[in-house]
C-alpha cells in the first residue's frame, strides 16, 4: 500500500479538456475539483466543459467524419488503432488503474485485475470482430439486385455514469469507432481522469484527430449541451431514470437524435427451497451486491428467499459480508472500498433510518471509519431482513452495500414479489431443478437472468434492461447495431440479355 500511496502523491493527472486531437481548458477557464473518496481530500481540478466547448467538440467530430479520415477509413487500418490502443491500454496498466482507484474509489487489485484489462478486451474484441461482420442481399426479383449495408451514424454523444468509468466508457466507444463514428465523450464529473487519459492514448495509437473528444463537465451544463446539440446523431447514456429522460426530451426538442438509455435497476436474487449449495448461494448474493460497494447498476440489491431457507441462507450471507476486508482502496488486500462522493454517502446511509421507520431489522448500516481515513466515504455491508417489497427499500435503488430480503412461499409467489418492481435489469434464480430453472428464467422480466450465479458477465453478451431499466444494449455484436443504420441498395438490373437472345 505505501507504494501506491506514494505513485497516488507524485501523480499529475491531465485535466483538460481533449478536442479535435488536442488537450485544452475550458474556454471560459471554469474548472470543478475532483476529490478522493478514500481520504475525502482533493485530487485535481479539472476543466469544466461549457456550452462552446461542447459546440466546438462535436464541430470537431463532425468534421471528422465528413472528411472520411476514419469513417470511411479501411476497416483493417480502423481495426489495426483500435488493436493498438488495446495494447496501450495495457501497456499503461497501472497508471489507469491508479487514477480509476483514486477517482471512483474502487480497491486498486479490482482496477487492476478487472476494470483495466476488462475495458481493454473490450476495444481488441471489437476491432477483432470489424472484419467478420457480412452485409446481406435481400431476396429480389430476377430483374434487380439489392443490398443492405451497415454504414455509421455520424456524431455521437457518449454520457458515461461514476461507477465504473472505464468498462461502461470501452462499452460505449469500443463499437462507436469501430463501426467508423466520431465520439463525444462526457465522463461523469466525479470520475473523469480515467477518460482523459484513455484520449491520450487514443492519440498515441493513431486514432485521427476529432474522431474522439473528451470533455468532462456539469451534467445541466455539458450534458444538456451535448444532448440538445443539432449535429449529434446518436446519444447513448447509463445513469439514473431521471436523467436519462431528460436525454429523451432533448432528443425531442433539438433533432430527434437516437437515444438508448441504461437506468439501473433492483435487481432480485430468486432463492428457492431446493437450492443445492447453500454457501455457494450465500457466497454470490454478498458478492452481488456488496461488490464495489454496491454501486453497479445491476447489483442483487433484493433478496426474495423461499420461507424454508430464508434463516440458513441470511446467516450465510452476513457471515460472508462481515469476512469482507473494507479498507482503504489503495490496500491491495482491500476487497470492499468506498462509496464515490460525499453526495451519495448521505443518501445511503439514509436508508439505515427508512429500514427502522418500515419495520425491517437492521444488519450492519453504518459509517465505518479505516485506520487513518476518518474523512473517507465507507460503508459497512448492510443486511435488512423483513423487508415489505412494496416500500421504499424494496423499490428504490440505494446504490450501495444493502442488501433488502423479503421471505416468500414458492416459486409463484417469488416470481411474482421479484417481477414487482419498475426495474428490470439483471435478475437470478438458485434451485436444483432444472425445469424449474427454465420456467422461472423466462418468467422474470429482466434483461439479464442468471441461474445458480450471479454477475457473471463478458463482452460477447449483451446488456441492458426493460422497464424503467431503459432500451438498448451495450455488449456484444448486436452493439454494432446499436451504432450504425442500415442502407438499402436496389439496383435495376433490367431484362436479362439471355431472355433477349
Amino acid at each position: 500500500m505505501t507504494d501506491w500511496i506514494a505513485r497516488a502523491e507524485a501523480l499529475r493527472p491531465e485535466t483538460r479538456l481533449f478536442i479535435d486531437g488536442a488537450f485544452r481548458p475550458a474556454r471560459d477557464g471554469a474548472t470543478f475539483d475532483t476529490i478522493a473518496p478514500r481520504h475525502g481530500g482533493w485530487i485535481a481540478s479539472v476543466s469544466a466543459a461549457g456550452e462552446a466547448d461542447i459546440d466546438a467538440a462535436v464541430r470537431a467530430a463532425a468534421r471528422a467524419f465528413d472528411s472520411g479520415v476514419w469513417s470511411r477509413a479501411d476497416r483493417r487500418e480502423r481495426q489495426r488503432v483500435l488493436l493498438k490502443l488495446s495494447d496501450l491500454m495495457l501497456e499503461n496498466l497501472d497508471e489507469l488503474a491508479l487514477l480509476e482507484s483514486l477517482d471512483s474509489g474502487h480497491p486498486i487489485g479490482d482496477a487492476r485485475g478487472v476494470d483495466v484489462p476488462n475495458a481493454a478486451r473490450t476495444m481488441r474484441w471489437y476491432a477483432e470482430a470489424l472484419d467478420k461482420i457480412y452485409d446481406e442481399v435481400a431476396p429480389t426479383p430476377r430483374n434487380a439486385l439489392a443490398f443492405v449495408t451497415r454504414e455509421a451514424l455520424g456524431v455521437v454523444g457518449a454520457v458515461v455514469p461514476w461507477n465504473y468509468p472505464l468498462i461502461i466508457t470501452a462499452w460505449k466507444i469500443a463499437p462507436a469507432l469501430a463501426a467508423g463514428n466520431s465520439v463525444v465523450l462526457k465522463p461523469a464529473e466525479l470520475t473523469s481522469l480515467s477518460a482523459l487519459k484513455l484520449a491520450e492514448l487514443a492519440a498515441e495509437a493513431g486514432l485521427p484527430a476529432g474522431v474522439l473528444n473528451v470533455v468532462p463537465g456539469l451534467g445541466p451544463v455539458a450534458g444538456q449541451a451535448l444532448g440538445r446539440h443539432p449535429l449529434v446523431d446518436k446519444i447513448t447514456f447509463t445513469g439514473s431514470p431521471a436523467v436519462g429522460r431528460r436525454f429523451l426530451t432533448y432528443a425531442g426538442e433539438s433533432n430527434g437524435k437516437q437515444v438508448a438509455l441504461e437506468l439501473g435497476g433492483k435487481s432480485p436474487q430468486v432463492v428457492l427451497a431446493d437450492v443445492e449449495d447453500i454457501a455457494a448461494c450465500a457466497s454470490s448474493v454478498a458478492w452481488g451486491i456488496f461488490y464495489n460497494s454496491g454501486q453497479t447498476c445491476h447489483g442483487g440489491s433484493r433478496l426474495i428467499v423461499d420461507e424454508r431457507v430464508h434463516d440458513e441462507l441470511v446467516s450465510e450471507v452476513l457471515t460472508v459480508g462481515r469476512g469482507l476486508v473494507l479498507g482503504d482502496p489503495l490496500d491491495e488486500a482491500t476487497q470492499i472500498g468506498t462509496i464515490a462522493s460525499a453526495v451519495q454517502l448521505d443518501r445511503v446511509l439514509a436508508y439505515t433510518d427508512i429500514a427502522e421507520q418500515e419495520g425491517a431489522i437492521v444488519f450492519g448500516g453504518r459509517r465505518v471509519h479505516p485506520d487513518g481515513l476518518h474523512d473517507g466515504f465507507y460503508v459497512e455491508p448492510t443486511v435488512f431482513t423483513g423487508v415489505d417489497n412494496t416500500g421504499r427499500l424494496g423499490q428504490e435503488e440505494i446504490f450501495g452495500p444493502m442488501l433488502a430480503v423479503t421471505m416468500v412461499r414458492g416459486a409463484a409467489e417469488a416470481v411474482r414479489v421479484a417481477n414487482q418492481s419498475a426495474y428490470g435489469l439483471a435478475a437470478s434464480v438458485w434451485t436444483g431443478n432444472v425445469t424449474t430453472a427454465h420456467t422461472v428464467a423466462r418468467e422474470l422480466r429482466a434483461g439479464t437472468v442468471w441461474v445458480n450465479t450471479y454477475d457473471v458477465a463478458d463482452v460477447i453478451t449483451p446488456f441492458g434492461g426493460f422497464k424503467s431499466s431503459g432500451s438498448g444494449r451495450d455488449r456484444s455484436l448486436h452493439a454494432f447495431d446499436a451504432y450504425t443504420a442500415l442502407k438499402t441498395t436496389w439496383i435495376n438490373l433490367g431484362d436479362s440479355p439471355l431472355t433477349n437472345n
